[in-house]
């Protein structure tokens, strides 16, 4: 299992985790810290390619801020 950690506004949570949950298996997301509205997304090494693209094209609609584990 991999994970991303990572930030966007919090009017985008619902529909970030509606598109997420669209994709079958594809990844959990997790609240890592509500007050800086993080995320987290938890999903096997052999979608990382799709989770990246995804990841690509949400952030032309809204924000998505990646962080490093350290910074959690």
């Amino acid at each position: 299992m991999t994970s991303i950690g990572i930030e966007i506004p919090p009017a985008q949570i619902a529909y970030f985790k509606a598109v997420i949950e669209s994709y079958d298996n594809l990844a959990t997301l997790r609240t890592e810290d509500r007050a800086r509205h993080r995320l987290r997304l938890w999903f096997d090494d052999g979608v990382r390619t799709e989770i990246d693209a995804l990841l690509a094209e949400l952030s032309v609609q809204f924000p998505i801020l990646v962080i490093l584990a350290g910074e959690l």
